[in-house]
């Protein structure tokens, strides 16, 4: 049973820069579907579109896989025996992933290994993929970082191969920044959140969560080969990128 997320309640506690630990990964799954509007949605649409997209004969990846609900929603729209891989920096949130992925019966076709991607990605093969799928991710890599993360996909794809993105973004505007992120919050209060809990995760993720503006991070994949980038979900400064590698 999945957990509420109270991390951010206690008012006493010091909020310390926000970290993918024990703690997060036991709400993460009630954290990310009260904190990301359209969640369900968006994973509905990233699996119709896995089911046009996929190659037979490739491979499937996950950047930055959490507790493995994207690769878990991939499974069944990809027949076997294509095999799903996953990504993730957090130890705790493969364990949990692993676990998730037994109690569903994929441990044949799904593996989850650890990787940081700011790190070296020599180490973290990518390759023979059609599909790969980033949600919520990007945005925790460091900028000086995401220029090379961002070659490491398009490399490991085939022609016609395709990343899926989703992404919180900022505006060019400033007031219609911070127009947005008040609806935002919201949305928070909406779904439980109190103003000194969106307000503690807020400064928990001050500089550890960088996002750029929509035109920033499609520029950013067309400027590295992707021949086809289109937003497919919008909603405020939460939206999704499909991403399509041309022929070479």
């Amino acid at each position: 049973m999945t957990q509420k997320d109270d991390i951010f309640s206690d008012t006493s506690a010091r909020a310390s820069d926000f970290q993918f630990d024990e703690k997060v990964v036991a709400v993460f799954n009630d954290m990310i579907g009260r904190s990301v509007p359209y969640y369900r949605e968006q994973q509905a649409m990233i699996q119709e579109m896995a089911r046009e997209l996929y190659k037979t004969g490739t491979e499937v990846y996950d950047l930055g896989s959490s507790t493995a609900t994207t690769l878990l929603n991939l499974c069944p729209a990809i027949e076997p025996p294509a095999k799903l891989i996953g990504y993730d920096n957090s130890l705790p949130m493969l364990e949990k992933g692993r676990e998730r992925i037994e109690e569903h019966g994929f441990g044949d076709r799904i593996e989850l290994r650890q990787g940081d991607f700011n790190g070296d990605l020599s180490k973290m093969p990518l390759e023979n993929a059609s599909l790969v799928t980033m949600c919520w991710t990007m945005q925790f890599v460091r900028p000086l970082q995401r220029e090379r993360v961002v070659q490491w996909i398009h490399n490991g794809l085939v022609e016609g191969g395709a990343l899926i993105l989703t992404e919180k973004v900022l505006t060019q505007d400033q007031r219609m920044n911070r127009f947005f992120i008040d609806l935002y919050y919201k949305y928070k209060e909406r779904n439980g959140y109190s103003q000194t809990e969106i307000l503690r995760k807020r400064e928990a993720l001050e500089n550890v969560l960088v996002p750029y503006t929509l035109e920033e991070n499609m520029e950013l994949f067309r400027r590295n080969g992707f021949e086809t980038v289109e937003t497919f979900f919008q909603w405020y400064n939460f939206v999704g990128i499909l991403c399509v590698k041309g022929p070479s």
